[in-house]
């Protein structure tokens, strides 16, 4: 009984902790005579603003936001194709040659995915062949045919 009553107050004390946080006020916000910052200013401005700022979205450059329609209309559209490399930060799916059902020749792609939006220049894909690079026509024809499924999945979603 008595491990319970102090595991009450440690929530207790942990849920005040917590709280007393939220206030969004600022340590030491009063003037200064000699117009310089306080010691806990100074810390802030040095390592960051607050305590919730350690749970907001950091900024990184090697991080590329991706459209999630268009990604997994991306790897639905060439599910034929064995995937190589994936990587949803970069926005890049590279896949091994593999041959289309009914299809005649073996393809490889790689598709780069670089922007939010739901939008042709947000896509890029190259195909090639095992002869070289694939027709210009079979191209468009393959980002047209990841858009248009990236637009079902988005009417799908609820989202349109």
């Amino acid at each position: 009984m008595n491990t319970l009553k102090s595991m009450k107050i440690a929530a207790v004390l942990v849920v005040a902790f917590a709280v007393s946080g939220c206030s969004g006020q600022k340590i030491g916000t009063g003037a200064l005579s000699s117009g310089e910052a306080s010691a806990p200013q100074k810390a802030e401005e040095e390592h960051g603003s607050t305590f919730w700022d350690f749970f907001q979205k950091q900024k990184n450059d090697n991080v590329i936001a991706v459209n999630k329609y268009i990604w997994t209309a991306a790897i639905e559209v060439l599910d034929f194709l064995p995937i190589q490399t994936i990587d949803p930060f970069t926005g890049v799916i590279v896949t091994g040659y593999g041959t289309p059902l009914n299809g005649g020749h073996a393809y490889r792609a790689t598709v780069l995915i670089d922007d939010p939006a739901l939008d042709a220049r947000s896509l890029t894909v190259a195909l090639q062949t095992r002869g070289g690079a694939a027709p210009a026509a079979t191209t468009r024809a393959v980002e047209d045919a990841i858009l248009s499924r990236a637009r079902q999945l988005r009417i799908q979603d609820g989202r349109f």
